[in-house]
Formats: structure tokens, C-alpha cells, sequence
């Protein structure tokens, strides 16, 4: 008897324990919305209508784009037969939609309330990453190289108000994934992956200003973040999977830490001072202690190529697509960003 309550009185002791580190978690699971109908294939990327509490996901493989009403945490619209959709940008004030569309070699344009096609800015093929210039209005696209058979690729710079394609910058690799813009200067960071280091650009003058080479044995280098007031950039490789840290001003290696594999997404938030890492199987939520020391906080369980996630601080939530794999549906897991 005296053996029966000493389990009993651990279990419950452990049931307590596990919920608490559930309350306590970085990241608490509130919702799961499913997106029934769609085959097995990866998603890509996020974008997110804060006062009209939509958020557009693109389902890359699919040839879709899904609209998601961020109040009720359902679907409720389905743009079909968007060819290779990877990154989107929304304007709010012209109510628009950018989707960069690789199969199609541009950046079609669409209406946001009736999501009809509205033009199109032409690039070259397997169009993918992009960055936003909320004072210029000036799109960033990265483009080119592997599938159009160059040895270089092309950040394209797109005027969307004009709705025009204004220059090609050109890379020398045929491989350049996430790039990102600092505010507080004309700098632009990007990966070239096929160098395994970081481009610093001016956007102004149009060139590459320096190259940072990535530790040795660090490579695939897919993802990017920045914490401009603490001058960091954060990159994510893929072979091994690992979280490098730079000094934004000069390249300088802050850290290099083991991170989740098959990293495609990651968002730093500034707020909590963390570094939420989507990749196959987990999210890493990292700590930022202070400026230079960094920790692994937790490893939230994901799913299989659910490396397509945002951070929406605005909702305080943070969002994880799970593609369709084998016989379990695909959906968006909503998580609420606790302190």
C-alpha cells in the first residue's frame, strides 16, 4: 500500500512538474489549423497582414498561397495555380500582394481584397528571397544562378510603387539564399551559401563592399537575422546545423553553436532576447544572455521539413508550418510568445 501511494504521489508530483515547464515554456501551443488538401511539399515562407489579421503562407510545392485569418485561426481564402510561390510582401497601403513566383521568373502582383492578378515585374528563373525597404519601397529579390544556369546570381532591386524592376546586382556564386537590410544604414547582409560566407552590400552604390567567410566546416548557410541595436548577425547553416553569430560591423565569429538541422527560417526577437531557429523535427529557441553569450533555452518539438515559420510580434505569436507528410494532414501551429 505504502509502495502504491509512494508512485502515485510521483506521478502526480511529475504531472505537476511537467506542466509547469509547459507554462514556462518560450513558446505555448494555442491552436493548430489544418490545411487539409494539400500532397506532401515543403511551404516557404510567411507574411503577415497585422491590421487586417491575415497571414499569407506560400505553399511552394502546392503552387499556392494561403490565407489565414489570424483571429479565428482559420482558413479563409486559397490562391490556386501560383507558380513556385517562395517569398511574399504585403503592402497595406496600396493593397497589394508581391509574390515572388521562381517557375514563373517574376514578382506577380495581386490584388490583397479579391486576390486577383493586378501585373507583374519580370526577374530571372528560381526567384526566391527577399527583403523590404519600407522607405524607398524598394524590393530586394534574390534570383538567378543554379537553375538559370550562370555562375553568378542577381539581387534585383524592384520599385513597388512603380511596380518596376530598377537594376541586377550581381553575385559572384551561383548560390545565394536569406538576405536582410539593416535601418540605420544603406547596408545590405546576404548569404552566399555557394561560398559558405556572408556579402555585405551598399545598397546605395549597388556592390559587394566585403565577403566574411564562415568558420571552417560551417556551410549551407540558409537562414539570416539581425539585432541591429547590439550589432549581431545571426546565420543558420544547414551542414552542420549551427547557429553563427558576427559582429554586424566587422565579421567577427561572437559564437558558433549546434543548432536543429535544415534550418529555412528564423526570427530574433528583440523583446524577449531570443532566436527562434524552424527546422526538421524541432524549433530551437535560443537565449541571447547579453551581446556576446548565447544559450540553448529549449527544443520544442516540430515536424518533418517544418523549417517555414514567422515571428509576429504584433500577435504575440509566433507561427509553424507543418507540411503534409505520409498520412497526417498539413497545418499551422500557432504558439503564444510567453516572457
Amino acid at each position: 500500500m505504502k509502495r502504491a501511494l509512494f508512485f502515485m504521489f510521483a506521478l502526480v508530483a511529475a504531472l505537476a512538474s511537467s506542466s509547469r515547464a509547459q507554462d514556462h515554456a518560450p513558446l505555448k501551443l494555442v491552436a493548430t489549423i489544418p490545411l487539409p488538401g494539400l500532397h506532401d511539399g515543403d511551404f516557404d515562407h510567411f507574411a503577415p497582414d497585422i491590421a487586417g489579421h491575415r497571414l499569407f503562407l506560400t505553399g511552394e510545392e502546392n503552387e499556392k498561397v494561403v490565407v489565414l485569418d489570424t483571429n479565428a485561426n482559420t482558413v479563409i481564402h486559397t490562391m490556386e495555380d501560383i507558380k513556385a510561390p517562395h517569398a511574399i510582401l504585403y503592402r497595406p497601403d496600396l493593397k497589394k500582394l508581391f509574390i515572388v513566383e521562381g517557375d514563373a521568373s517574376a514578382v506577380r502582383v495581386y490584388d490583397s481584397d479579391n486576390y486577383k492578378p493586378a501585373g507583374e515585374i519580370k526577374v530571372s528563373i528560381d526567384a526566391d528571397s527577399i527583403a523590404y525597404d519600407e522607405t524607398t519601397h524598394y524590393l530586394y529579390v534574390v534570383n538567378g544562378g543554379r537553375e538559370a544556369h550562370t555562375p553568378y546570381s542577381l539581387i534585383s532591386v524592384v520599385d513597388t510603387t512603380s511596380m518596376k524592376k530598377l537594376r541586377d546586382i550581381k553575385i559572384n556564386s551561383n548560390h545565394v539564399e536569406a538576405i536582410v537590410l539593416e535601418k540605420s544604414g544603406p547596408r545590405l547582409f546576404c548569404n552566399i551559401t555557394g561560398l559558405n560566407a556572408i556579402g555585405v552590400m551598399d545598397r546605395d552604390k549597388s556592390s559587394l563592399q566585403a565577403t566574411w567567410p564562415l568558420p571552417a566546416g560551417d556551410t549551407q548557410n540558409v537562414a539570416m537575422a539581425l539585432d541591429e541595436a547590439n550589432h549581431r548577425l545571426f546565420v543558420v547553416t544547414r551542414k552542420p546545423g549551427k547557429l553563427v553569430v558576427l559582429n554586424s560591423d566587422d565579421g567577427k565569429v561572437i559564437a558558433d553553436l549546434p543548432a536543429v538541422g535544415f534550418v529555412d527560417d528564423m526570427s530574433y526577437d528583440a523583446k524577449n532576447k531570443r532566436l527562434y531557429l524552424a527546422g526538421d523535427q524541432f524549433v530551437d529557441v535560443f537565449e541571447q544572455k547579453d551581446a556576446d553569450r548565447y544559450a540553448l533555452l529549449t527544443k520544442i518539438p516540430g515536424g518533418f521539413r517544418a523549417k517555414t515559420a514567422v515571428l509576429v510580434p504584433e500577435f504575440n505569436r509566433y507561427y509553424l508550418a507543418v507540411p503534409h507528410h505520409e498520412k497526417k494532414d498539413a497545418e499551422v501551429r500557432v504558439y503564444e510568445v510567453q516572457p
